[in-house]
């Protein structure tokens, strides 16, 4: 299944005045938290609205939990329906370009039920390099109701993670660069390395060369080593770059692919818990 949408499949909607669709723009810079709100304030999609990865896509920060916790589920549900959105509605969301944070918010709709979501391919920048209109109008959207319906079984937490790894009863990705993954640098964190047993997938890999979200046949041999029935879990430095390879398994038909939110940042919030530093 595909949960990409091309541009010229939503230019198509928009153009044909289609029902029930909101567009969400969640371009985000981590080093620089306020850009993406400005791109979206100076242009962004017709019919647009924004959501912060601080903000809107993640929850408060804690001693553990990680850097980017999920969000308060009720909490989360008010502000899509605040936007337009139901389990109805469909969803399209884009990023600056096929980057990670687009993703992130594809998986929390996902987990909590939502059918009906896709990633738009080539994101803002490919929108500018087809031609088509933006805008810097706020749209107004019709308020509605959206009813959570968890998928209790898409995620682990801390305590899991380390029996199911102790007991070699799943397979843990890090999806961050190897240069992190290895420990060679860390710029985001007080500890440098990775889980211990977890192999190395980063998330930019199930993009091309080209800047595009690799096809089936491309992405089914990038996990080739990956069992399809077994249980993979996903994770990262904060549960966010994750995203995007449970996104390329889910859409090749892996049933048992689960997200690590807290990811690396809440593994190393416990001082007990090993790190390793030399590949898997």
């Amino acid at each position: 299944m595909s949960y990409i949408i091309s541009l010229d499949k939503l230019k198509e909607e928009l153009d044909s005045n289609m029902d029930n669709i909101v567009i969400v723009d969640v371009r985000f810079e981590l080093t620089n938290p306020d850009a993406g709100r400005k791109m979206y304030l100076e242009s962004h999609l017709p019919g647009a609205v924004y959501l912060d990865l601080n903000r809107d896509l993640a929850g408060k920060v804690a001693k553990h939990g990680g850097n980017h916790p999920l969000p308060d589920i009720n909490t989360f549900a008010a502000k899509m329906g605040n936007i337009g959105i139901d389990q109805e509605t469909k969803v399209v969301i884009y990023d600056q370009e096929n980057d990670m944070f687009a993703a992130r918010l594809w998986w929390l709709l996902h987990y909590m039920g939502h059918e009906n979501v896709y990633i738009l391919e080539g994101g803002y920048k490919g929108w500018i390099n087809e031609g088509y209109e933006v805008t810097n109008k706020i749209p107004s959207l019709e308020k509605k109701q959206f009813e959570p319906q968890i998928r209790v079984d898409e995620t682990v937490n801390m305590e899991e993670v380390r029996q199911k790894m102790e007991q070699k009863t799943a397979v843990l990705i890090d999806s961050r660069a190897k240069e992190r993954y290895l420990g060679l640098e860390e710029p985001l964190y007080s500890k440098a390395g990775h889980i211990p047993g977890a192999k190395n997938f980063f998330w930019k890999d199930v993009i091309n060369e080209d800047g595009m979200w690799k096809n089936e046949k491309e992405l089914r041999e990038h996990f080739s080593t990956l069992p399809k029935d077994g249980e993979i879990i996903v994770s990262c430095g904060s549960g966010v770059s994750a995203c995007p390879n449970v996104l390329a398994l889910k859409s090749l038909g892996y049933k048992n692919v689960k997200l690590y939110p807290g990811s690396f940042s809440d593994w190393i919030s416990y001082d007990e818990n090993d790190i390793e530093l030399d590949e898997n």
